[in-house]
């Protein structure tokens, strides 16, 4: 049975505190940040990772991590939405954003949508328009520190609008596409887009997900 069947087998929480409608429906807020993902944690060597821009007519770039870490450096302070059910507010993470990272990129015409790729073998896709909103940060840090290794270290994406799967751990790419396809998770039953408040969690019936996935996790 996939993730996307499991989730869907329990009723969803109870809110009592929307919390003037900052936390989304079907959400429950916790103080912790849960570890979630699929497969072992990566190891780096970071004097060899390295991060690329490419795809079709695409002069493609590659980054080091020193590069990356010269870049304009910013901080956004977000709350953060798992399909999984939790919320957490105000998380402070620092990285680039996208609108800094590709300030000297040309994008070509035509480009509407992309795929973001992380270790192992993962990869999601976003519109265009989606990777170009000011917030959109590829970050290394979280309250100050450095992201730990199961929160994505060295960089993760951070996508705060949309359900977290969205918010790539331990990023490597992000290829630029005339048209759009489905990533890992949205070829096995979970939404195409994925945006928190309208709860774009599942393609197809509306179906629901348990209320306690999140519990069985690691936390931070």
């Amino acid at each position: 049975m996939g993730k996307a069947e499991r989730l869907k087998k329990a009723r969803p929480p109870v809110q009592k505190n929307s919390y003037g409608g900052r936390l989304p429906p079907g959400q429950t807020l916790t103080e912790k940040f849960p570890i979630l993902h699929e497969g072992e944690v990566p190891e780096y060597d970071l004097a060899t990772w390295n991060f690329k821009l490419f795809g079709e007519g695409v002069q493609n770039r590659e980054f080091t991590y020193d590069e990356l870490m010269q870049l304009p450096q910013t901080t956004i302070v977000k709350d953060i939405h798992c399909v999984t059910r939790w919320s957490k507010f105000d998380n402070a993470f620092t990285g680039v954003t996208i609108r800094d990272l590709l300030k000297d990129f040309e994008v070509p015409e035509g480009t509407k949508h992309v795929m973001i790729y992380g270790d192992h073998d993962y990869e999601t896709n976003l519109p265009l328009e989606d990777l170009l909103k000011e917030d959109i940060l590829l970050a290394h840090s979280y309250e100050g520190k450095p992201l730990t290794a199961k929160h994505g270290y060295p960089f993760r994406l951070i996508v705060p609008h949309l359900y977290f799967w969205k918010s790539v751990k331990w990023i490597r790419g992000i290829e630029f596409l005339k048209e759009d396809r489905p990533g890992f998770w949205e070829r096995n039953g979970f939404h195409n887009y994925g945006e928190v408040h309208n709860e774009e969690r599942f393609s197809g019936e509306d179906l629901e997900i348990p209320e306690d996935e999140w519990h069985k996790k690691e936390f931070d």
